[in-house]
């Protein structure tokens, strides 16, 4: 297959494709319509487990059905609440964490992701994460609260301790304002 640069979302998933193994666990942290956590289902394999967490029951049932209808839901956990209270649900450590942050793709626009519960679930993932796992956070900057969690994470993760954690921040520069970006982090 040719190398091709593509979106954010693109990034997040070949990453996702590098870093799971098989029996691994792992955490859809906005599940949204559950595209991205049946491919986690499916990476970690029958010996692996995926966490899901989303705060609009709409998006859990539609999760939930997704992955009924692929075989996998029996290695996934779903819960209707915000990411930030991973630490409460979950046990370190995992694998990987994915964020993709905004609003539920074909729902309401107006209930978005915010600043603050995005950053307690980020900081709570990167505590979770095994030595070498991974973090993955899309953000939307092409809506206001978008933009604010955009500007909110670079300032954020610009502080992580290079000792402790790598992050790369993926940004098509001649995309144009609102473009999607991407954060990669790695515990080190």
């Amino acid at each position: 297959m040719p190398f091709t640069l593509r979106s954010a979302r693109f990034l997040a998933a070949e990453i996702m494709e590098k870093v799971i193994r098989e029996g691994d666990s792992v955490i859809d942290a906005t599940m949204g319509n559950g595209h991205d956590t049946l491919k986690l289902a499916e990476l970690v394999g029958p010996d692996g487990h995926v966490t899901g967490f989303d705060i609009q029951p709409e998006a859990v049932e539609r999760t939930r059905d997704l992955l009924a209808e692929n075989g996998v839901l029996q290695r996934c956990e779903l819960y209707a609440v915000g990411h930030e209270h991973m630490p409460e649900l979950v046990r370190a450590p995992v694998r990987m964490v994915i964020f993709n942050l905004g609003w539920l793709p074909g729902g309401d626009k107006h209930v978005t992701t915010k600043c603050g519960t995005t950053l307690s679930a980020v900081d709570a993932a990167l505590e979770l994460l095994e030595p070498e796992g991974v973090c993955t956070v899309c953000v939307y900057p092409g809506h206001e609260e978008g933009e604010r969690e955009r500007e909110m994470l670079t300032e954020h993760f610009a502080h992580l301790r290079p000792q402790e954690f790598n992050v790369l921040h993926q940004v098509f520069v001649n995309a144009g304002p609102g473009a999607p970006e991407c954060f990669v982090i790695q515990k080190q």
